[in-house]
């Protein structure tokens, strides 16, 4: 496990928020018989987790910027270093009591990021990286997997929902690839689907329609596990147009060309005028 100041205090708020997300959820699972429902509850427990990573983190690093999923945008005096959280990633899983979702806090300096902290309170999954320094689940070094054939490989995605992304283009993007792989998952936190890649769970990943903050301590912690990210069109402004492609050098490189030839669309031939 990487010990420098700077994971440790990540890992310290993270750790903090995470208390109060692990206690909401065994109520949230409770409240599913309510004929409200939970959604107000998950609200709340969003907030108060965004609130303890933020009280944290601006103590230990006064001046750092923030861009936050409830919050959003928070200057800092301090230009070069923004602050990425997402303090409960996986809500909807949450919601729905799945014990699939996660707490992400990425350090972005001059913009580069360069560290990430991502944890699965319910798994007790912890994964680090810090530019230069790996990457760790729990005590454990972290490397992507090394298949390179798509038919052997397992591929995480994200499925665009009511009201979002551009559903046509998904489906026909998860057409090419089920055509080429050994399996395709949705699982419901990206930073856990980033996170899976780079512990060689999953062979690679894509998703649309992100928010930095869902992704940018992922990124880091799969190209410390010697993985490759890139934004959809295979460039390096990810957080920027807020989609990703992730896997080992080969399947990376493999799942942008699938995606790219899936979006291109040819017109439907002009029906020839009937015969008088």
């Amino acid at each position: 496990m990487i010990r420098t100041p700077l994971i440790t205090v990540m890992v310290d708020a993270v750790m903090k928020a995470a208390r109060g997300l692990k206690r909401d959820f065994g109520e949230v699972e409770n409240l599913q018989v309510s004929r409200k429902g939970p959604s107000d509850f998950v609200s709340a427990a969003d907030r108060k987790s965004e609130e303890v990573l933020y009280e944290a983190l601006a103590k230990a690093r006064p001046g750092y910027g923030f861009k936050m999923e409830e919050r959003g945008i928070v200057e800092g005096a301090d230009k070069s270093h923004v602050w990425h959280i997402d303090p409960l990633d996986g809500t909807t899983n949450f919601l729905h009591g799945i014990p699939q979702f996660s707490i992400s806090v990425g350090l972005e300096r001059d913009r580069q990021i360069v560290a990430g902290v991502v944890y699965d309170p319910i798994k007790d999954e912890l994964y680090v990286a810090e530019r230069g320094q790996g990457a760790f689940l729990n005590n454990r070094r972290l490397r992507v997997s090394a298949r390179t054939d798509l038919a052997d490989c397992l591929i995480a995605c994200g499925v665009p929902f009511l009201g979002h992304g551009n559903h046509p283009e998904f489906l026909r993007e998860l057409a090419a690839v089920m055509a080429r792989t050994a399996g395709v998952r949705r699982m419901g936190s990206a930073a856990l689907d980033l996170c899976a890649v780079a512990a060689g769970r999953c062979d690679g990943y894509w998703e649309r329609n992100l928010s930095s903050h869902d992704i940018a301590a992922g990124v880091v912690i799969v190209r410390e596990a010697g993985g490759f990210v890139s934004d959809a069109d295979g460039g390096e402004r990810i957080l920027e147009k807020g989609s990703v492609i992730a896997g080992n050098e080969s399947v990376q490189r493999e799942l942008i060309k699938i995606l790219k030839a899936a979006g291109k669309v040819t017109p439907a031939p002009t029906p020839a005028p009937s015969a008088e």
